[in-house]
């Protein structure tokens, strides 16, 4: 019979290991408000979301919304700033405690990591010049001149209906294409045409039609952090409840971005 103990024993080693792991990292949350400091990982390079006034201050909405959910935590938000490419990896490090920086939820991203409840939320949108009639939905892009990043999705929307694309580096030079009549429309994100617009409302650009599915962000965690994810959506719960949501919406955008 000591093969039976044998495996009796590896299961309870076994269980005794799963266990443990899911008591170390349900503790996350526990060594976060025993610390006093939410570490949270970030770019600091992309306006409006997380990047340096010209005083050299990290700020945006994601910055905001990173020092909103750690205040209802009971702790501090201490931002380590990264290139895009590394702060997923730097979470898999254990560098930080969360990730918030636009990171879009995918199923491929939802298998490996944990996501907060969305908390802001960007369509595609067709954008035209003030004043053009000739382009007031998607299907009007046919044989039309969009100018669209070739690398991004919205190039990609652009083309399925059938617009000539005027390649060019982003939103910035979309829209000044559009504005100086090389292109017609351009396909781009709602929160970038948004800031744009909050930045310079008199400039003579539009959004004509827009798609109804939204890309969604949250708050980017381990998985196996079931505590810390609770209280995080809990946070994210409270400060749409009471109102500094909507604040902070207005203040980067001049509008709702939650859904």
């Amino acid at each position: 019979m000591s093969w039976l103990k044998s495996i009796i024993a590896a299961g309870v080693l076994q269980s005794a290991v799963l266990i443990s792991g899911h008591a170390f990292a349900d503790a996350a949350l526990d060594r976060i408000k025993a610390e006093g400091v939410l570490k949270i990982g970030t770019e600091g390079t992309y306006a409006p979301f997380t990047y340096h006034d010209k005083d050299g201050k990290l700020v945006g909405f994601d910055v905001e919304i990173g020092q909103e959910i750690a205040k209802r935590l009971g702790v501090e938000a201490k931002f380590l700033e990264g290139k895009w490419d590394g702060l997923i990896a730097g979470l898999d490090a254990n560098r930080y405690d969360a990730v918030i920086n636009q990171v879009g939820i995918t199923p491929e991203r939802q298998k490996k990591y944990n996501f907060s409840e969305p908390y802001i939320a960007s369509k595609a949108v067709l954008i035209v010049k003030t004043g053009n009639n000739d382009i007031k939905s998607f299907k009007d892009l046919k044989g039309r001149k969009s100018a669209q990043s070739l690398s991004s999705n919205y190039g990609k929307i652009a083309r399925e209906y059938g617009a000539e694309i005027v390649a060019n580096d982003g939103f910035d030079q979309s829209v000044q294409l559009v504005l100086s009549g090389r292109a017609e429309a351009t396909v781009n994100a709602s929160l970038s045409f948004l800031d744009f617009k909050k930045q310079k409302p008199d400039v003579p650009l539009v959004i004509v039609a827009e798609l109804e599915d939204a890309d969604k962000s949250g708050v980017l965690l381990r998985k196996g952090e079931d505590d810390l994810l609770a209280a995080v959506n809990k946070a994210l719960e409270e400060i749409k409840s009471d109102g500094t949501y909507a604040k902070l919406s207005e203040k980067y955008f001049g509008a709702d971005v939650s859904k």
